[in-house]
């Protein structure tokens, strides 16, 4: 027996954006999830269609990778999430293990990403209800940092949009996810972790 060989390579089937409906809510910080598999799906070829069954809208096919990928944007709202994750997890008959969750983190400063094999929820009403209908922690998530803002409350800095300037932050941060998690689909997302969840774009930075 080779020993050598990972038997536990993570390798997500399905990578979920986590953010809340309706158009008052695009391109806010919390909606970063929605954004970045908005941004997969443009740089992959594939198109979103709406599905009633799974309560959101999902986009599958070849990525630029071997094998097929799913994208959800489940429109249950954010604390509601989980049930939509739950119906497509049933639906395909995958497990918890293969998802790959994106979402906003207030306790990563602008710039940053983080990738994590597991854990809890850390206060995000999005991975509380995914974790309540999928019946685990042991999940992927890869959170986007959104800072922390030391002159508004806590929900009108989540609900509020990026700055230009800070936008220009997260097109690079964008790119950065889009490359990391397509290290994970070639080479599990444990090489993703070491090599990505360092990386930090400043504002003026030419990191792309």
């Amino acid at each position: 027996m080779n020993s050598d060989k990972t038997p536990n390579l993570i390798i997500p089937q399905l990578i979920i954006g986590l953010g809340n409906p309706e158009p008052k809510y695009d391109r806010t910080r919390h909606n970063i999830g929605f954004e970045a598999v908005d941004s997969l799906a443009r740089d992959w070829g594939l198109s979103w269609q709406e599905n009633k069954r799974f309560q959101g809208f999902i986009a599958e096919g070849d990525s630029p990778l071997p094998g097929k990928i799913r994208l959800l944007k489940p429109q249950t709202y954010m604390n509601r999430s989980g049930q939509s994750v739950r119906s497509v997890l049933d639906w395909y008959k995958l497990a918890p293990e293969s998802i790959l969750v994106i979402y906003d983190d207030m306790d990563l400063p602008l710039g940053r990403l983080r990738i994590r094999l597991s854990g809890s929820a850390g206060g995000h009403n999005g991975i509380k209800s995914m974790i309540a209908h999928v019946g685990t922690e042991n999940f992927a998530r890869l959170r986007i940092g959104i800072g922390k803002s030391t002159e508004k409350a806590t929900i009108s800095h989540v609900l509020g949009r990026f700055t230009p300037q800070e936008n220009e932050v997260i097109l690079k941060v964008l790119d950065l996810s889009r490359k990391a998690i397509e290290l994970g689909l070639k080479q599990g997302l444990q090489k993703a972790m070491s090599l990505y969840n360092n990386q930090s774009v400043e504002i003026g930075s030419d990191l792309c």
